[in-house]
């Protein structure tokens, strides 16, 4: 991460994470009210007509909380997904992030999740190259899975930090919508780390010195279109094209990112795999 604050237009819709250095203790924290992004999540539910369990939200709001925080303080050129695996309640939490543009979205999967003997945190990184660069990708996709207890997203997280990142991080909900991350750098003071109390990271503007690192913009954004959806259908369509449409003339798909509603045409498809 660089340690020049990134200017950002105050105009722009959106929901502002600001990280900070915590000088003497080599820590990044990072924080946000989430507020504005949950009011943008639930209208993307009440405009795609879907009904998560009250269950079920309360774990994804948490898990999309973590999401952004660690966005927020993760290089620029960086593309990340994540899936938490849960089995009591039986679930997937699915998060996808760009940091480029600052899109997260994400949705709950709740059918066809299998039954595995423990829970499992899966984290897809990918860090996009330089405009105008040219070769072979000097960074391919990075894949890890660490398995976990409990039901608490967040220290799911915690463990992923743990077991791939090998650093500490700690989440700390400061507010009913506004949460910290704090995440260990090079020679931090672990004992403070790890004596941290909620109400030690509340008040640590006024106990600890602070360098303005970044403000970033994140925004609830998936960039699903009609042609994504052709391409999620395609392998179906070419391994059994009567079946997928039987004696529709159009079928409806939901996107596997966050859910939204496309209706697909078979006209629309047999181009598509013309095309292709």
């Amino acid at each position: 991460m660089s340690d020049v604050s990134t200017p950002v237009d105050d105009r722009e819709p959106g929901l502002e994470v600001r990280t900070h250095f915590v000088r003497g203790r080599n820590a990044l924290v990072a924080r946000a009210n989430l507020g504005p992004l949950f009011v943008d999540y639930y209208l993307h539910l009440a405009d795609q007509e879907l009904r998560p369990e009250p269950e079920h939200d309360a774990l994804f709001k948490r898990a999309l909380a973590g999401f952004v925080l660690h966005c927020a303080s993760r290089p620029w050129n960086e593309m990340t997904a994540w899936t938490i695996n849960l089995q009591a309640p039986r679930l997937n939490l699915f998060l996808a992030g760009d940091n480029e543009n600052g899109a997260v979205t994400g949705r709950v999967f709740t059918e066809n999740v299998k039954e595995l003997p423990e829970n499992l945190f899966f984290a897809d990184i990918v860090r996009t190259q330089p405009a105008g660069h040219k070769g072979e990708s000097r960074f391919p996709k990075r894949r890890s899975s660490v398995a976990f207890t409990g039901s608490d997203p967040l220290g799911a997280v915690e463990a992923f930090y743990r077991q791939s990142e090998q650093r500490g991080a700690r989440y700390f909900q400061l507010e009913d919508e506004t949460f910290a991350l704090v995440s260990e750098h090079p020679d931090c003071d672990l004992a403070w780390f790890s004596s941290l109390t909620t109400e030690a990271v509340r008040t640590l503007d006024e106990n600890e010195e602070l360098n303005l690192m970044e403000r970033r913009i994140q925004r609830w954004h998936c960039g699903c279109n009609q042609r994504r959806m052709l391409e999620v259908l395609a392998p179906v369509y070419q391994q059994d094209a009567k079946a997928l449409f039987e004696d529709d003339p159009k079928i409806e798909i939901r996107c596997p990112r966050c859910g939204a509603r496309h209706m697909v045409t078979r006209e629309a498809m047999e181009a598509f795999a013309a095309e292709a």
